[in-house]
């Protein structure tokens, strides 16, 4: 399977705390998502969130600075696996995250980007309020 890489940068008017906050606590990401959301704050530890849509492992936590995860979306091929990158750096405004997303399967690519920015950056900054 072609896969593609998906690089963006989006500011926030909040903490990096809080940006982490929002993608790593359960409460906050179902509320921003309208959706369930179960997320291990865990090394290792596992994630679903878009009811059952979603579905992967976290590779690398750093609270308010970085996750690292792999994603799996229930369209995908059944062993398909990608990783999601979102690195937190406190700027004047606030914070810019830097995202990259590998592995996207090529012809999910268009989808798979305006997905982020129309059910997780805009939510998320309407949320912040910022």
């Amino acid at each position: 399977m072609k896969t593609e890489t998906l690089k963006q940068k989006v500011l926030f008017k909040a903490a990096p705390e809080e940006v982490y906050d929002m993608l790593m606590d359960e409460k906050k990401h179902a509320k921003f998502t309208g959706d369930t959301a179960k997320i291990s704050a865990k090394v290792e530890g596992t994630f679903k969130v878009w009811g059952d849509y979603i579905t992967g492992k976290n590779l690398e936590l750093k609270p308010g600075k970085k996750i690292v995860q792999e994603w799996h979306a229930a369209d995908w091929e059944a062993e398909h696996i990608s990783k999601a990158t979102f690195i937190f750096k406190r700027i004047k405004t606030g914070t810019e995250m830097s995202f990259t997303h590998e592995g996207i399967p090529e012809e999910l690519f268009g989808d798979t980007k305006q997905g982020w920015e129309d059910y997780y950056w805009a939510p998320m900054k309407a949320m912040l309020k910022k």
